[in-house]
């Protein structure tokens, strides 16, 4: 799927009650890849997160509902996996945002343009059969070390992913600012 583009899931799929969102980032760099970090936002119909307690990443593996985790062990080639129960949402949350950021990357000159391969994907989460999969969002990358990869979205009744690939020279600090995240 390339940028801007979406899929209605659960209209093509009724019987869908659980995804695996898939992100693969990798480098050339080591230490770049050491210091990626993928993290999920639950956000209002706004895109605001809705507390400190609705962002999933490697020091927070869930949410207050446990609809929404990080996996610890990573199945297949993804660097991050994020396991996201449909129903269990709260109502809420219209959007799961999967974002991916570099740690400290701005005062050591790392950035996403070193990336060479940068996927988010969707699976079924009961048998782990890929549903779509977004176009290598890397090669569109320059001096940013923020990147909106896609997000989870309820339309009516129904869920729909879109892939956004939506770069941040300023980092997580533009990320935040954009979903109401006090840094």
């Amino acid at each position: 799927m390339t940028r801007g583009a979406n899929v209605a899931l659960t209209r093509e799929i009724p019987s869908l009650t659980g995804v695996v969102l898939g992100v693969t980032l990798s480098s050339n760099e080591p230490v770049l890849n050491d210091n990626l970090v993928v993290a999920t936002l639950l956000c209002d119909a706004r895109s605001r997160v809705l507390s400190d307690e609705h962002m999933v990443f490697f020091n927070q593996l869930t949410e207050p509902d446990l609809s929404v985790t990080q996996l610890r062990r990573v199945l297949g080639s993804d660097t991050e996996q994020v396991e996201v129960d449909l129903p269990a949402v709260p109502a809420e949350v219209q959007r799961i945002v999967v974002v991916a950021y570099i740690n400290e990357g701005l005062g050591l000159r790392r950035t996403l343009g070193q990336l060479r391969e940068a996927h988010v994907r969707v699976l079924d989460l009961s048998d782990d059969r890929e549903l779509v999969r977004s176009e290598n969002l890397a090669h569109a990358l320059t001096d940013e070390t923020g990147l909106v990869l896609g997000e989870l979205y309820r339309h009516g009744t129904d869920w729909k992913f879109k892939v956004i690939g939506q770069g941040y020279a300023d980092g997580i600090a533009g990320i935040a600012a954009d979903h109401g995240i006090p840094l």
